[in-house]
């Protein structure tokens, strides 16, 4: 109990500190304030003298930035470390059914060092303004054509300030003869569209095709389902994510994110609308007929409304069995003019009117149970019952619900390789964007997974280890923030080192051992003469059992042998109890008072 009284008052004497403590870091920030208010001289040069004593942060572990270098054959590959756009074409096209006003593409792209990088000499390209129209496009170093590898399309983005509302997505663009990239706008055909956009709170990562349909030579988008997975966070937390859209021959995709599978699905399965359509279509020329009944109930055309059945009964009626309360003032209204309201000195009455003092609450109806007229509360009229109506029964003529006839689709084809589509030859980015200093930079198109890794790891890779190198553990975030606040080690003192104490306190304390003193004193045996006598009486004990068993055994037996030797005396001194009655009465009938006298 003491224990526990001990541990109480231990806490309030923290708890009381912690707060003493962050009340001085107040006033001290505030007399701070002030200090450098009255005198900012003395105050700086306080600054500098306390900074050699403040203690710095550990170095933090450098990472040397190498521009990658592609590992093997590829189509693409960007890494804009040299520092300028060459090869790159900016669009100088408009946008139709647009105000002129924002129909250009005037949006700037430039290559920059990415905001507070860990890399210096990584560049990037970067999206600088927004509100614009941007659009920008490179040639591939050869055509991509859909045959037996895989396509691999990789790059990375960071919304260095966040995303309001805008895209971060690449177009493969088509190869056409058509294809001019200094025109390059949002109606230029495109093979594929992947990476992420986001809207509102609406995040999306696209992953969309154009598929040609075989009978109509007419593109179609397909759009890959929504990934299960929540994006959110690569849109908001400010950092380096790596987009991976991988297509193989057998018609299998994947989408990776930071290396982390978050789609995958089949181009013949897991595309909406799906490649190819349906064998059966509706027939649009069919109609419903006339006489078709729909209808699964129908009212009862036999039933008939009871005579009883007042429709015009209120649903509430007045409660004639309530009473006005006491108190309740009649007279007095629930609301009044405010008695300190005065008229603003600038109160037209010419144009604001008559002025008048703002109502409010009654005062002399907040003791009373109310104010005004008082009436009856209205309660459920147990006579009403609302409007008639017929009850509903079964349609004998119910025909289901009609749909219009199937009719082979004059418009089916099967196509089973979808993987086998238009052949591009450049790679463009055309945005929207709300929010500025968008970054791009390593983009690879390739055929091999090994090449693309190889490549993520000596770009994106070593974003990722210098981030995490800058970044402090748990613990040295902790340290800098009590550094800052030095009451927060009250705060580590009871959520850390209370709850080992109370562990220790209650699951590893015990009842207490007298000391050997204690023995001595009080000529107690110790434990360990306890012990052993305990055993010396349980073995002597056992002996006792045994020795009273054998003695109850021949006691047994004795008891046996007493009882016929007893037997034999008892009839022994029957006998002797007998002889002498005999005796006795021979020696009586002897007796010369029992002769009788002889007659002579």
């Amino acid at each position: 109990m003491e224990l526990k009284w001990l541990l109480y008052v231990t806490l309030l004497a923290l708890g009381t500190l912690a707060v003493q403590a962050h009340d001085m870091d107040g006033e001290n920030d505030g007399d701070d304030v002030v200090d450098i208010e009255d005198d900012l001289g003395d105050g700086i040069e306080e600054v500098e003298e306390s900074k050699p004593e403040t203690s710095s942060p550990p170095p933090t572990p450098k990472v040397t930035y190498r521009p990658p270098v592609p590992t093997g054959e590829v189509y693409f590959a960007e890494s804009f470390d040299k520092g300028t756009l060459d090869g790159w074409i900016l669009s100088r096209a408009k946008k139709d059914d647009t105000d002129d006003e924002i129909a250009k593409y005037d949006g700037k792209w430039e290559v920059q060092d990415m905001k507070d990088t860990k890399l210096p000499g990584d560049k990037g390209l970067v999206l600088v303004t927004r509100a614009k129209h941007h659009a920008i496009s490179s040639k591939l170093s050869k055509p991509f054509v859909f045959d037996t590898k895989p396509l691999i399309i990789q790059y990375e983005v960071n919304f260095q300030n966040g995303i309001e509302c805008g895209g971060a997505y690449v177009k493969l663009l088509s190869k056409t003869p058509e294809l001019n990239l200094d025109q390059f706008h949002d109606k230029t055909p495109y093979t594929i569209m992947f990476g992420p956009d986001k809207c509102g709170e609406d995040y999306k990562l696209h992953f969309i095709f154009r598929h040609k349909n075989p009978k109509t030579g007419k593109y179609e988008e397909k759009h890959a389902k929504r990934p299960d997975a929540d994006l959110k966070t690569y849109f908001t937390d400010k950092k380096t994510h790596l987009y991976t859209l991988v297509l193989n021959p057998d018609n299998s995709f994947e989408i990776l994110v930071d290396q982390t599978v978050v789609n995958s699905g089949n181009l013949l399965n897991d595309m909406s609308p799906p490649v190819n359509p349906p064998r059966e279509i509706e027939d649009p020329n069919d109609q419903k007929p006339e006489d078709w009944d729909e209808r699964p109930k129908i009212p009862d055309p036999d039933a008939v409304k009871p005579d009883d059945w007042d429709e015009d009964a209120p649903a509430k009626i007045a409660d004639e069995n309530a009473v006005k309360p006491e108190g309740w003032l009649d007279d007095e209204p629930e609301y009044v003019a405010d008695p300190d309201a005065e008229k603003p000195e600038d109160w037209d009455e010419d144009m604001d009117g008559e002025w008048e003092a703002p109502q409010i609450a009654n005062p002399k109806c907040e003791t009373a149970p109310g104010c005004g007229t008082w009436q009856r509360p209205m309660i459920d009229n147990p006579n009403y019952k609302g409007k008639w109506k017929p009850p509903m029964i079964d349609n004998v003529n119910y025909q289901g619900i009609w749909k219009p006839r199937k009719i082979p689709n004059p418009d089916f084809f099967e196509d089973l390789q979808p993987f086998k589509m238009t052949p591009f030859s450049a790679v463009g980015l055309e945005l929207w964007s709300m929010t500025s200093d968008i970054f791009f930079d390593n983009f690879i198109i390739c055929t091999e997974r090994a090449v693309a890794d190889d490549w993520a790891s000596d770009g994106w890779g070593l974003k990722k280890a210098a981030d995490g190198a800058a970044e402090p553990g748990v613990v040295g975030q902790m340290m800098a923030a009590a550094e800052e606040r030095p009451w927060l080690w009250v705060v580590y003192i009871l959520t850390v080192a209370l709850p080992v104490f109370l562990v220790v306190l209650f699951c590893c304390s015990g009842k207490k051992q007298p000391s050997a003193a204690e023995y001595k004193k009080t000529d107690a045996p110790q434990p360990d003469v306890m012990d052993e006598e305990k055993e010396e009486e349980k073995d002597k004990g056992d002996k006792e059992e045994e020795e009273e068993e054998e003695a109850n055994e021949e006691k047994l037996g004795i008891d046996a042998d007493i009882g016929s030797a007893s037997q034999e005396e008892e009839e022994e001194e029957e006998e002797e109890d007998r002889k002498p009655a005999s005796e006795e009465e021979e020696t009586v009938n002897r007796s010369p008072r029992n002769r009788k006298p002889r007659k002579d």
